[in-house]
């Protein structure tokens, strides 16, 4: 059984640290970042409505996608006592691009102001080209 167990977590840590997957020049490459603290997880979701098995990139064809990320984050409370004990908070927002091109990397970022999230794409140029269409958030 202890055999059974240890090949149980050697498998679920090898999957954690499995390589990205080669850029394939004909797709456009999605990384994240979370600019600001208080971020605690940025992953993709879902692309045009179908779940995504890899959180960690988006891998999409040249053309128009909707790109739906998960953002985790705390919400640091001002009281005394157990208010200034931060929140996490859940929200899920939904990036449409129409423009997306071949063998051009784009960066997802994700941030919050106090209870507030927002996402936006950004170009290899530095430019904003979408900002976050939809958040639909779990108090």
């Amino acid at each position: 059984m202890r055999r059974l167990t240890l090949l149980l977590v050697g498998s679920v840590l090898a999957g954690c640290q499995s390589p990205l997957p080669a850029v394939d020049p004909q797709m456009a490459w999605v990384d994240f970042s979370m600019p600001t603290p208080g971020g605690k997880v940025l992953m993709a979701e879902r692309l045009d409505n179908q779940r995504l098995r890899d959180g960690r990139f988006f891998q999409v064809t040249p053309g128009s996608h909707e790109l739906t990320v998960r953002f985790d984050f705390e919400i640091f409370g001002g009281g005394q006592g157990m208010d200034s004990d931060p929140q996490e908070r859940l929200c899920y927002m939904t990036v449409p691009y129409d423009h997306f091109e071949a063998g051009q990397r784009y960066r997802l970022e994700a941030r919050s102001l106090a209870f507030t999230p927002s996402a936006r794409l950004i170009n290899r140029q530095g430019q904003i080209v979408a900002e976050e269409r939809q958040i639909n958030c779990v108090p």
